[in-house]
């Protein structure tokens, strides 16, 4: 039997990597022979790094870089293909759980230290970055990514904005002639899995600022300094920004990436599927598993779980959804090609045993699956490896 696991994590309990491993044990109690390539799978969020790192072969750069409010941390990103690809995640040096719940504002929070990050990347010769930019902090259209790599954000009297989203009600002007000259030699793909524009009540602001602490008043603010800047970017870049689909992810980083850097939008599945070279491994497998935290009909669009189904479809090899919790049908994801997909729970818990429990709960509920599973290929005159 060959199998293929390639979980999301589930987040706030088991990162990528060890939701692989509890699946694979599970599948050695059944399978105990059985060829298993495990394939860490991520989003662009927190954990992308550690999951490509985890299924390609590559290293972990350490940098000291600016938080959201400026203050000096640390932070990682991954380099793969003997130093020609960097990885870099935008929550390492901007993510929203670098903040407390009272820090939270997008008003005056900076993405300028995941320009630093990239900035690293580019110093160190690299022709390809892949940003994820799940998990911001941040509100500012890329602003403080792009000032870090050299771009000025001037006002009317020709002087610097402060950092945040609501300083660009009074850009007046973007000097782009200072900016990193190795961008110009460099592919960059964002991972970008939401298709919020930049403005707007499906915009960066509306949707996604009052998790980053932004009141209603702020919302109206922001809404309006994305707006301001995306028309003067849009005028430079030669693009219309303020339609761009998935512009407003990152708090309208989306466009930001596009404008400033001339990056590619793609969905974050996508990227660390084809860096992991997932496809290899899935055209010949007899079945995949995959899950996530929650699946729900959020899950559709774009996730991990309908990735991995999207890849699989195309050699007619099964999937199954393994997931910490299920809301809808077992169907839910049929159309993606996923035959079903199974919860993790095993009845009534609080969240603190539910988290406590869960590689041991994850790995009997892929036991009991395959089980049943095997029972069916044995009725099918399938043959398989024990």
């Amino acid at each position: 039997m060959r199998i293929v696991i390639a979980p999301d994590s589930f987040k706030g309990c088991l990162n990528a990597l060890r939701v692989a491993q509890a699946m694979k044990r599970g599948v050695q109690r059944v399978y105990p022979e059985s060829v298993i390539n495990m394939i860490p799978m991520a989003d662009g969020g927190e954990g992308t790094v550690e999951a490509i790192l985890s299924a390609v072969q590559g290293v972990e750069v350490k940098i000291s870089v600016t938080d959201p409010l400026g203050r000096p941390i640390e932070a990682s990103y991954g380099l793969i293909d003997n130093g020609a690809t960097a990885i870099i995640e935008m929550a390492a040096a901007s993510g929203l759980t670098l903040l407390s719940d009272e820090e939270r504002d997008p008003c005056i929070t900076s993405s300028y230290g995941t320009g630093l990050l990239i900035s690293d990347a580019l110093e160190r010769g690299v022709n390809k970055i892949l940003l994820g930019i799940g998990g911001s902090a941040t509100n500012d259209g890329g602003a403080g990514l792009a000032v870090a790599l050299g771009v000025k954000l001037l006002d009317s009297q020709g002087k610097d904005l402060l950092p945040g989203g609501a300083a660009l009600t009074t850009l007046d002007h973007i000097d782009m002639s200072e900016i990193n000259p190795y961008l110009t030699k460099v592919k960059i793909e964002v991972a970008c899995d939401v298709q919020n524009t930049l403005c707007g009540s499906e915009g960066a602001s509306a949707v996604y600022g009052p998790q980053k602490g932004a009141s209603p008043e702020n919302i109206k603010v922001l809404d309006a300094a994305l707006k301001n800047m995306g028309e003067r970017l849009s005028a430079i870049a030669g693009i219309k920004l303020l339609e761009l689909a998935g512009g407003g992810a990152a708090g309208g980083l989306g466009a930001g990436a596009v404008g400033f850097l001339g990056a590619q939008l793609r969905p974050g599945s996508q990227i660390v599927l084809e860096v992991s070279k997932a496809e290899e491994k899935i055209k010949f497998a007899d079945l995949v598993l995959t899950g996530e935290g929650r699946t729900d009909f959020q899950t559709a669009y774009g996730k991990v779980p309908v990735g991995v189904a999207a890849l699989a479809k195309k050699y007619d090899v099964p999937v199954l959804v393994v997931s910490g919790s299920v809301e809808g049908s077992p169907d839910l994801l049929s159309d993606h090609g996923v035959v079903s997909c199974f919860s993790v729970s095993e009845g009534p818990a609080t969240l603190e045993e539910a988290f406590t429990n869960a590689e041991e709960q994850l790995e009997r509920e892929v036991w009991r699956i395959l089980t049943v599973w095997k029972l069916g290929w044995k009725a099918a005159g399938k043959k398989y490896i024990n």
